[in-house]
């Protein structure tokens, strides 16, 4: 029988959404919430505005750039980009996981757009960013949340470009550094690498973004939370806390705290730090262990955010990808019993695999000793296997 490990992660969260919370959370960072008043009240735009320019400052954002808390966290930022800005040029939409493939299917059944290309990739590996046309608008993940694959780098992003650069950053926005000059669009919502709670999104454009939302009207009839013009100008309050919705105040005053956290710790670059400590701690740990290795099968594509893992063991290469699965979950369940690790099965629609969060508010230590934990889980779940094949 396999020995149990005796060190234990001192915080058991490494789901990667919602994601964990900054070390030391505790309900009392929302004793200022300002619950009961409007969001619309002088205190109640302020604290809006407040996670906006803390958001800016720690992400080294452009000072012309706008950005715009918005309802439906990540998703309903990412689509009211889609919904507003495509329609005037050719789009390349591209494809290595699951939520890249949510918007090319939108852009194809919703949308219909006539000129649209979907490059595509398998789990694992990354569309051929060489292909590129940058005189279309180009929509991607900037980190594939369920493969563990990210962009290596922004050099296939030209200055010069025509088309709208469109990232979903959602599980790279405060863990992984942002090239502004790259992109038009970002998107990102408070339950990811903020470790906030859910339902809100932020929405980050470029001049070139505000002169294409000034300039043209898609030929499709927007929902009146997509609008972000009034009078073919930009509404301009809604970059200033004067939300389309109501927001949850209580959420504010949280996103508030892991914004202050980040700031306390160093800003961006700590962010950026801690993350890849944890990449680097899972990194040493695979290279010496048999059964497991990175869904990304290159280091250069390796995300330090969504760290997904494969199975490689060849006494596992005869079961079926149900068994598999099955089999995932088993070794999962059994560290989550236990108070290791909770959620560390991957999502739904990826191949069977392990899924650890790895940004800035898990502790590298953490993440150290939960990975004897996983051999360990690993070894009695096969044991089980095996006995009942027998």
């Amino acid at each position: 029988m396999a020995t149990k490990p005796t060190v234990r992660p001192a915080n058991p969260f490494f789901s990667s959404g919602p994601c964990p919370k900054r070390p030391g959370w505790s309900t009392e960072a929302l004793s200022d919430a300002l619950l009961g008043r409007s969001h619309r009240s002088t205190p109640g735009k302020a604290k809006l505005l407040e996670v906006i320019d803390r958001s800016k400052s720690i992400l080294e954002m452009p000072a012309d750039w706008r950005l715009a808390i918005v309802p439906a966290s990540d998703t309903g930022a990412v689509e009211m980009a889609l919904w507003s800005l495509l329609g005037q040029r050719g789009v390349d939409s591209l494809v290595w996981e699951s939520f890249g493939k949510t918007w090319a299917t939108d852009l194809q059944s919703q949308l219909k757009l006539s000129d649209l290309r979907i490059l595509e990739a398998p789990y694992g590996q990354i569309s051929n960013l060489q292909q590129v046309d940058w005189d279309r608008d180009v929509v991607f993940c900037w980190n594939g949340t369920t493969s563990g694959v990210c962009v290596p780098n922004a050099d296939w992003i030209p200055l010069s470009r025509q088309g709208l650069s469109i990232c979903d950053a959602t599980s790279a926005a405060f863990a992984m550094k942002l090239p502004w000059d790259k992109l038009d669009v970002v998107t990102w919502s408070w339950q990811k690498a903020m470790g906030g709670e859910a339902a809100h999104g932020m929405l980050a454009l470029s001049p070139r973004a505000v002169e294409r939302l000034e300039s043209y009207t898609p030929s499709w009839t927007l929902p009146k939370i997509f609008r972000m013009t009034k009078g073919g100008k930009l509404n301009e309050g809604l970059f200033k806390g004067e939300t389309l919705n109501t927001p949850s105040m209580l959420c504010v005053e949280d996103a508030l705290d892991g914004l202050r956290w980040f700031e306390k710790i160093g800003g961006g670059p700590a962010c950026v730090s801690r993350s890849q400590a944890s990449l680097k701690i899972v990194e040493d740990w695979a290279a010496k262990t048999e059964w497991v290795d990175f869904m990304a099968m290159s280091e250069d594509i390796r995300s330090s955010t969504s760290i997904c893992l494969r199975y490689v063991d060849p006494d596992l290469s005869n079961l079926s990808e149900d068994s598999l699965r099955a089999f995932s979950k088993s070794l999962a369940s059994r560290i989550e019993i236990e108070g290791i690790a909770y959620d560390t099965n991957n999502h739904r629609d990826a191949p069977p695999s392990l899924r650890l969060w790895g940004g800035a508010t898990v502790e590298p230590d953490d993440m150290k000793a939960l990975l004897p934990w996983l051999d360990w889980s690993y070894q009695i779940t096969k044991a089980e296997i095996q006995a009942k094949a027998v």
